[in-house]
C-alpha cells in the first residue's frame, strides 16, 4: 500500500479528477497527500519592460507565485480536509513542470503519483508538450494517470 503520494495539479478539471481520485484512495488506505503546483520561473526583464514599464521585480513575482499557487492548490486542500485527509501542500516555480513534479515527489519521500493527462495530440502536444509523459519517463516512482 502506499503511504505518501503526490498529486500534481495545475487547478482544471481534468487535474481535478486525479485530486478527487488521489484523495479518495488516500482515505481509503490511511495515506498521507501532498498537493503540488508548479508555477512559471522569474525571467529576468529585458530592456524593452523596462522602457514599457513592465518589468516586475523578483519580490514581485514570488508575491504573485505564492498567490497563483494558492488559487491553484486552495481548492484541492479544502477537498483533501473535507474527507479528513492528512495532507500538505507546496509549489515551486519551474518552467518544466515535470520536472518539479518529479522533484517534489523524490523530496517529500512520495511513494506514488496521483496526475491527470490532457491527453492533447497533434501540433497542441508538440506545442504544449506533454508533463505527464516526462513524469513517467523521468521518475521511477509509480504514477497512476487519470483522463
Amino acid at each position: 500500500m502506499y503511504k505518501h503520494i503526490l498529486i500534481p495539479t495545475d487547478g482544471t478539471p481534468i487535474a481535478d479528477k486525479a485530486v478527487d481520485a488521489g484523495i479518495a484512495y488516500a482515505k481509503e488506505v490511511g495515506a498521507k497527500v501532498t498537493l503540488f503546483t508548479a508555477v512559471p520561473e522569474y525571467d529576468v526583464p529585458g530592456e524593452a519592460e523596462f522602457i514599457a514599464r513592465q518589468a516586475i521585480s523578483l519580490e514581485e513575482h514570488e508575491r504573485r507565485s505564492d498567490k497563483l499557487a494558492g488559487s491553484i492548490l486552495g481548492p484541492a486542500a479544502a477537498r483533501a480536509a473535507a474527507a479528513g485527509v492528512d495532507f500538505d501542500t507546496d509549489y515551486a516555480q519551474n518552467n518544466r513542470p515535470y520536472r518539479a513534479i518529479v522533484g517534489a515527489a523524490e523530496s517529500h519521500g512520495c511513494d506514488a503519483i496521483f496526475m491527470s493527462s490532457h491527453g492533447r495530440s497533434g501540433l497542441a502536444r508538440m506545442w504544449h508538450g506533454s508533463e505527464t509523459e516526462g513524469v513517467l519517463t523521468h521518475s521511477s516512482i509509480p504514477t497512476l494517470v487519470y483522463r
